[in-house]
């Protein structure tokens, strides 16, 4: 089954799946500041464009691009900064 997730008046869209792995989710974000909130450990990768991502603990904002992963634990809050429309993965693991 194919669920579909819509956040932050619409700015933010995803597919979620799934596959023998677990759950995972396929989305895009238009252009934004946004804050997400995770109950699970998520595992994103950014498949094309930009996110500026502050992680739990972090002093700074750290940059990841087309390829690149980066991890938040579960039940933690991180804040995400998307340059232009930004396709992503998110692994529930």
């Amino acid at each position: 089954m194919i669920n579909v997730n819509e956040y932050f008046s619409g700015t933010v869209k995803s597919l979620g799946y799934q596959s023998p792995e677990g759950k995972s989710t396929v989305g895009v974000m238009e252009e934004g500041d946004y804050e997400f909130g995770t109950s699970q450990h998520e595992i994103m990768t950014v498949i094309e464009g930009e996110l500026t991502v502050l992680l739990p603990g972090d002093q700074d904002y750290k940059t990841f691009t087309k390829g690149q992963t980066f991890e938040v634990p579960a039940n933690a809050s991180f804040k995400v900064k998307s340059k232009g429309q930004t396709a992503y993965l998110c692994q529930y693991r």
